[in-house]
């Protein structure tokens, strides 16, 4: 508060300023009072009646020839201030008397539910109907010319209390948000006052002495409720010190120690916190720590980045600030699919890592203090994203609720989905009666001829595929196991009768062709050699009695190089947990 004083003090004056004091002290309209110039001496003309009048740029003039209680000076001053708040002072109303009057009445029933001070007895009375929206209650008037109501100003007969002058540039002073500092100020209230009924004590006005990274946080605990949950999780560490000893130019997410590292150097504005948090929030939601594998971990970062900052622009959240890595080709694809792109040029986006992802030690969930964090941070978005869309908060791109939708959800199992390989490549056989062989039931009635169902000979002759089985000693014998009879079982389902097979560790062995049922316990592990598969694949690839068309499955524990599978529609059995050293071209089945 700013107050402009008269040489000397009179009875009046003080009467004045205890009334500020007390507005001051109101949780709601103390923080306005603060940016506000009032002014108690002869510079704006007033009548004797007149009490008060306000500018757009927050001066306010009192009377002060008038004799009042400090009460009915809060009351006054309250008034003002609540044009200021509620944006009644516009350019294209400005000395419209209705529209004068309509504010007046919405301010008399504000006063009345803050119960600030006491209202003089000439702006008491009956107010109007709908007196809880200024336009309503504005075109309400206009209708009816009642001037009945008009008597609410704090200037007299009815005349404007509020006008668009801009006196205070000449001040210096900044220019205000009255609207968004009224709506703070609401909201640091009752947020004291809801820690006030738990027991918890807070100062008024603690919201408005926030840093803008601290601001940014809050605005998701409070108004955005698919990362609210999220964000509650996380601690914030915006210690100068820790943030340069850890070399973090703007912000870094650490998941397993459950804490958001900010720099305040990097000089952001709000919006641009709630991007940069925004981002460091869904790292965590959908598991992209979890989802590493054995990927390079500064390229999956970048991959991750390049989702992430998409979907923030199309959702709105914030602004993106400058430097950050975006690519509108790019938009659409998934994390993975991104990482296999920029594999091919590794060494030029691996610079462009910006590490805000600081991933765990490899042995840290086999220790004491490990705790399912995924699984908290799935729960969290994905009721984020349940009250996100019940309440229509705003756009989500289709790509983030897919991908939400899909942790949330229990995985596929790998023999599922394996056995939809084999549908989609071996389509059911359809039986033909033939009297070339006569059926079993012919006995029974030897002078009835019956026909036998058979398969055409031709249809079951390209019904087979080749496994290419890694049987070094670091393959796990119960998952080769596993799969073996999954493999087994599948191709009797679907009539696939012969299946050529090869072995292989340091070296290949060819197993030729076998039945189907015979494969599950024909493996042995020879030489426990490392896995080198390519000798394999061209074993295969040069064998005159295997088709070209013929799909291959490759049973691995990814411990191979860069394969060449020559075209050939191929699938990869893994186990879970591993990861691939290079960019499949076919689906990968995760076992276990």
């Amino acid at each position: 508060m700013k107050m402009k004083k008269t040489k000397g003090t009179n009875p009046a004056q003080e009467a004045f300023e205890v009334g500020c004091r007390l507005v001051t002290q109101n949780p709601v309209l103390g923080p306005l009072i603060k940016e506000a110039v009032l002014r108690f001496d002869d510079s704006y003309p007033m009548a004797r009646e007149d009490w008060a009048r306000v500018t757009s740029d927050g001066g306010i003039y009192a009377n002060s020839h008038r004799r009042a209680t400090p009460q009915e000076w809060a009351y006054v001053i309250g008034h003002c201030l609540l044009h200021l708040a509620l944006g009644h002072i516009r350019e294209d109303r400005d000395g419209d008397p209705i529209w004068n009057a309509a504010c007046d009445c919405v301010v008399t029933r504000y006063l009345a539910d803050l119960h600030i001070g006491t209202p003089p007895e000439a702006l008491s009375g009956v107010l109007p109907p709908n007196t809880r929206e200024e336009e309503t209650l504005y075109q309400w008037l206009r209708e009816h010319s009642n001037s009945a109501y008009f008597h609410f100003s704090t200037m007299s007969s009815g005349r404007a209390d509020m006008s668009w002058e801009q006196i205070r540039s000449r001040w210096r002073y900044r220019s205000v948000d009255w609207k968004q500092l009224f709506a703070e100020s609401l909201r640091d209230a009752l947020r004291s006052a809801v820690d006030y009924a738990g027991g918890v004590d807070t100062q008024p006005g603690a919201y408005q002495r926030m840093s803008t990274i601290q601001r940014a946080q809050e605005w998701f605990l409070s108004s955005y409720p698919l990362l609210g949950g999220v964000a509650s999780g996380f601690r914030l560490v915006d210690d100068p010190l820790v943030v340069q000893r850890m070399h973090i130019p703007v912000a870094a997410i650490s998941i397993h120690m459950r804490e958001i590292y900010v720099s305040a150097g990097a000089n952001l504005t709000e919006q641009e916190w709630r991007f940069v948090l925004a981002h460091e929030y869904l790292h965590a939601a959908l598991c992209h720590e979890a989802r590493l594998g054995k990927r390079d971990p500064e390229l999956w970062n970048v991959a991750c980045d390049y989702v992430i900052n998409q979907w923030l622009r199309d959702m709105e959240v914030g602004s993106m600030p400058e430097g950050l890595l975006f690519d509108p080709e790019l938009k659409g694809l998934s994390a993975e699919s991104i990482y296999d792109i920029l594999a091919a040029n590794l060494r030029k986006y691996k610079r462009m890592a910006q590490h805000d992802i600081l991933f765990a030690p490899s042995d840290w969930t086999d220790s004491k203090d490990f705790v399912d964090l995924d699984a908290w941070c799935r729960s969290a978005i994905q009721h984020g994203l349940d009250y996100h869309q019940s309440q229509d908060r705003g756009y989500l791109p289709e790509g983030l609720i897919e991908e939400i939708w899909a942790l949330s959800q229990p995985p596929i199992p790998w023999d599922v989905k394996l056995a939809r390989w084999f549908d989609e490549r071996f389509e059911p056989l359809e039986k033909h009666r033939t009297y070339a062989r006569l059926s079993r039931r012919q006995s029974a009635t030897p002078d009835i001829p019956r026909p036998s169902w058979r398969y055409e000979e031709t249809a079951q002759a390209g019904r087979t595929f080749g496994v290419l089985l890694d049987t070094s000693g670091s393959m796990d014998r119960s998952m080769l196991a596993a799969a073996l009879g999954a493999i087994a079982s599948y191709s009797a389902a679907r009539d696939v009768n012969r299946v050529r097979v090869v072995f292989c560790d340091a070296a290949p062995y060819d197993q030729g062709y076998m039945e189907a049922a015979d494969i599950a316990g024909s493996v042995k592990v020879r030489g426990r050699g490392g896995t080198v598969l390519q000798p394999g694949i061209e074993l295969l690839e040069h064998a005159p009695d295997f088709s070209k068309e013929a799909p291959l499955l490759i049973i691995t524990d990814c411990e191979c190089d860069r394969l060449n599978l020559y075209g050939r529609d191929h699938a990869f059995l893994v186990p879970r947990g591993r990861s691939l050293p290079f960019p499949p071209r076919g689906p990968v089945f995760y076992m276990g």
